[in-house]
């Protein structure tokens, strides 16, 4: 790749004591058969030696940069200051101890460039009655969360996002556990989504990574926060009756889940949190009107 051109992608890679894993990951990356790439490697002030073995891959494949944080900046803010640092059109998340299959890059990129005006594209779901890709405008985009199978619980690392629109809606904020679901939505009013094949990463599970700090509870109470503002941002892609049939939907299908999950199993304690900060909240936002924000 010619330094003075920028590249179609920009994979950017987040780490965090990663020695055990950042060389499979980063060898995965450059192994692609899509090779107009960078890789950013921005390690999160690991105390192993991840940056040591980082750097010594890239001294070996000019396509690599390695930079360190002086301090930690945490997992979404990290993200933010790794896509700072890309020249790509695309940002291509792969996490430090995952690997990307060596045609994942090249299947993505095939994908997103049949669609120029999209922002944004997420895997990890199949198409029922059609084939990958499939654009989603943003209206159908929200529809599909609130009333259909749902598109926007994805990691980072399903994703590719163009450079672009990452950079107009401002990155992702720094809520932990949820600022991709939150990103997704920002996005998603704003720009189409590409559905893409799945299969294109390994998502490793090991016992370093870091543990939800949040029960399923609390989560699930996070989840209605980000999607009822997310409603109510002016910018919301529905109409008033439409974002009525989304809330509608969503309040369907958390009560199933309270019933199912916790009164059909005697879990008493649990359906009282789950009533009070899931059911109460969405049912004080629909007795107060959907005001956009």
């Amino acid at each position: 790749m010619n330094q003075a051109t920028p590249p179609t992608v920009s994979v950017l890679m987040t780490a965090y004591n990663r020695a055990d894993y950042i060389a499979d990951g980063m060898g995965s990356v450059l192994a692609s058969d899509f090779d107009d790439l960078e890789l950013i490697v921005v390690d999160d002030g690991s105390s192993d030696n991840t940056v040591e073995i980082a750097r010594s891959i890239a001294e070996r494949d000019s396509r690599v940069r390695v930079y360190q944080n002086p301090q930690n900046l945490g997992d979404y803010p990290n993200r933010n200051h790794a896509a700072s640092l890309a020249r790509g059109k695309y940002l291509k998340y792969v996490d430090s101890d995952d690997m990307i299959y060596p045609w994942g890059l090249g299947a993505i990129v095939r994908c997103m460039e049949q669609f120029p005006d999209a922002g944004f594209g997420l895997s990890a779901r199949s198409e029922l009655d059609r084939p990958h890709p499939v654009l989603f405008s943003p209206k159908q985009a929200y529809l599909e969360e609130f009333c259909g199978r749902e598109l926007f619980g994805r990691a980072p690392g399903s994703s590719m996002i163009l450079r672009s629109a990452f950079e107009t809606v401002g990155g992702f904020s720094g809520m932990r556990q949820l600022g991709d679901m939150e990103f997704w939505l920002k996005i998603g009013a704003r720009y189409p989504l590409v559905t893409l094949p799945q299969a294109l990463v390994w998502d490793r599970v090991h016992e370093g990574q870091e543990q939800n700090a949040n029960t399923g509870l609390e989560k699930t109470a996070m989840q209605v926060q980000v999607a009822l503002k997310a409603l109510a941002e002016a910018n919301c892609p529905l109409t008033d009756a439409e974002r009525t049939t989304a809330i509608q939907s969503f309040v369907k299908r958390k009560k199933q889940a309270f019933w199912r999950h916790y009164v059909m199993r005697g879990q008493l304690t649990q359906a009282l949190v789950y009533y009070r900060d899931v059911l109460n909240p969405i049912a004080k936002h629909t007795r107060n009107g959907l005001h956009r924000s």
